[in-house]
């Protein structure tokens, strides 16, 4: 899908001189799109690995097969949830492929933003680059939510930049991965260095719940517009009733 890609969209790259040639790196960007994870890494010479769901790997019949040849190809491997949570079994897959001196792409957001907004990032991302020592690379996706709108399967062509910042190093905070005012602290700092490279304003308020309220609002939008168009009909069935009835008394 590469060169195909290359070729269609043509994606822009910036700073990608920060990125090491060898030896491993945390990929932090923003996440607009669920074509992020493929354009980032067409604009660079080294293979950048994610994680993804253990079921896209494990659907068996044919869908499975090319859902595994898909995913595997694109630099995907499955979380593995032998910790005790989702979120422990990321951080261990992060870590074996990090020890293997490769690049390992995450999106501290942990989901896609719905409004193009950047949201508070979760600590997952201070947590690995403390606990591996490894530089944190920021990087701002820019126009992917044109090309792949969230919640819609078609979008518009134009041509993603991948915005590479400079390296962010932590080693200030060995040891303190554990202290949760650190781990937001670097974070936060991470956060900023995105919102910078990007020019997306920041929400400190984590995406999903940001996702949830908009539904739940949207949901009392459209239930307080069938409440107004049931009154309107009420209203209009009694008017025409009133008229018939002075009609007949005429």
């Amino acid at each position: 899908m590469g060169p195909w890609l290359k070729l269609v969209f043509r994606p822009r790259v910036e700073g990608a001189e920060h990125v090491p040639v060898e030896g491993p790196a945390i990929l932090a960007s923003n996440h607009l799109s669920y074509a992020d994870w493929l354009f980032m890494p067409l604009t660079l010479p080294r293979r950048v690995t994610f994680v993804a769901k253990a079921e896209y790997f494990t659907t068996p019949g044919l869908k499975g097969w090319f859902q595994r040849r898909f995913f595997s190809g694109t630099g995907q491997v499955p979380i593995d949830r032998s910790g005790a949570t989702a979120a422990e079994g990321a951080l261990t897959s992060a870590k074996r492929i990090l020890d293997q001196g490769e690049l390992f792409g995450i999106y501290p957001e942990g989901t896609r933003s719905h409004d193009g907004r950047l949201y508070r990032g979760r600590t997952g991302v201070a947590r690995l680059a403390l606990e591996t020592g490894v530089p944190v690379i920021p990087i701002a996706v820019i126009g992917t939510d044109v090309v792949a709108p969230p919640g819609k399967k078609f979008g518009a062509w134009t041509r993603p930049l991948v915005r590479f910042g400079a390296p962010l190093d932590f080693s200030r905070y060995e040891g303190m991965a554990g202290d949760r005012y650190i781990l937001r602290s670097v974070t936060d700092e991470i956060m900023y260095e995105i919102m910078r490279l990007s020019g997306q304003e920041y929400v400190d308020q984590y995406a999903s719940k940001a996702k949830e309220a908009a539904k739940e609002s949207a949901a009392k939008a459209k239930s307080e517009l069938r409440r107004v168009e049931r009154e309107a009909a009420a209203e209009k069935a009694a008017e025409k009733e009133a008229a018939g009835e002075e009609k007949k008394a005429s």
